[in-house]
């Protein structure tokens, strides 16, 4: 059985990897803060196994969270300039390349989809070949890791580029340009799960109840698509925000009160929760990581030009709601 837990230890010796380039590079003028990050990061995927299986005590990965924490804070991670090709030879290889680079990116979506519809029917015996509920996971490690050989052969990285470190060098120098952001995700996924197990959802059903008028449908339709989206903004995700806010609204005010088509309200409001995402630097690999990649001038470019279309879109959510999921229109 190919086990998904395989492909965390190997995004871990990735980060372990890039640790080590990021300590030996000089032109890092913070190399060992970032070396540590990137260290503590990597060390914490291999650890966790055990601390998943309860063979070891939880307590380290808070401490290396907090060192972590610790070393964005005093601004212990940084860039160094050396290592990959220069820009001339970067345009020259794209020319030379043309479309066909996006052959190694495509190559992902293809063994995904390859895993998704096809391997997860195979079975060795009685024992399946994917471990089972992780199977999209699976098919989307061996993706990278295919892609990743496909552009090692398409392209042939020289020596001077990295030969076959080339994949681990490109990778730190993506990191490096995306920084403490990287991980953003990761905790955003836990301070979601925190906010649930908290009860924040029935604390805010709690307040939204005082605040509401008694009876009023488009009262409890604004406020929920309202609450969505400032949720997602607060905590970078609308699959962390939707929980709280349909324990609060969703479910008691919405369906259970005003019997609204459930489909439709959750949806809707899903969609209602995205145009939070538009607006925050917590969804930092929609909008932050974009901005390093690309290296705009202001970090912040692309939700200063998606707050105009998420704004609108809000407001048209609210209506759509209102109008189809509770029968309003027909």
């Amino acid at each position: 059985m190919i086990k998904v837990e395989w492909f965390y230890w190997l995004c871990g010796l990735v980060f372990v990897g890039v640790a080590a380039l990021t300590a030996r590079d000089r032109s890092n003028p913070k190399r060992y803060g970032s070396a540590a990050f990137w260290g503590l990061l990597g060390l914490s995927f291999g650890y966790g196994t055990f601390v998943v299986h309860k063979t070891a005590p939880a307590w380290p990965l808070g401490v290396g969270v907090l060192v972590m924490a610790a070393l964005v804070g005093t601004r212990q991670l940084s860039r160094g300039t050396a290592g990959g090709p220069d820009e001339a030879r970067r345009r020259a290889g794209a020319d030379r390349f043309g479309n066909l680079l996006f052959v190694p990116a495509l190559v992902v979506p293809a063994v995904a989809v390859l895993f998704a519809a096809v391997l997860v029917k195979v079975r060795i015996g009685a024992t399946p070949l994917l471990e089972t509920g992780s199977e999209t996971l699976i098919g989307l490690g061996v993706a990278a890791i295919v892609a990743v050989a496909v552009g090692l052969v398409m392209l042939r990285p020289t020596t001077a580029d990295g030969g076959l470190l080339t994949p681990m060098r490109e990778g730190r120098r993506l990191l490096e340009a995306i920084g403490w952001a990287a991980v953003l995700p990761q905790m955003l996924a836990t301070l979601g799960q925190l906010f649930t197990a908290a009860g924040v959802g029935t604390a805010v059903g709690k307040v939204t109840n005082h605040v509401l008028p008694h009876g009023s449908l488009i009262g409890g339709v604004v406020v929920y698509c309202l609450g969505m989206a400032l949720f997602t903004i607060i905590m970078g995700n609308a699959f962390a925000a939707f929980p709280i806010m349909t324990a609060a609204i969703g479910w008691p005010i919405l369906i259970q009160q005003f019997h609204g088509n459930p489909a439709a309200v959750f949806a809707i409001g899903m969609l209602a929760g995205f145009c939070g995402t538009l607006c925050t630097p917590m969804a930092a690999n929609f909008n932050l990581v974009p901005a390093a990649l690309l290296e705009m001038r202001s970090k912040y470019g692309p939700i200063k030009a998606q707050i105009p279309t998420a704004v609108p879109l809000l407001l048209c959510n609210m209506a759509l709601m209102y109008l189809f999921a509770f029968g309003v229109v027909k």
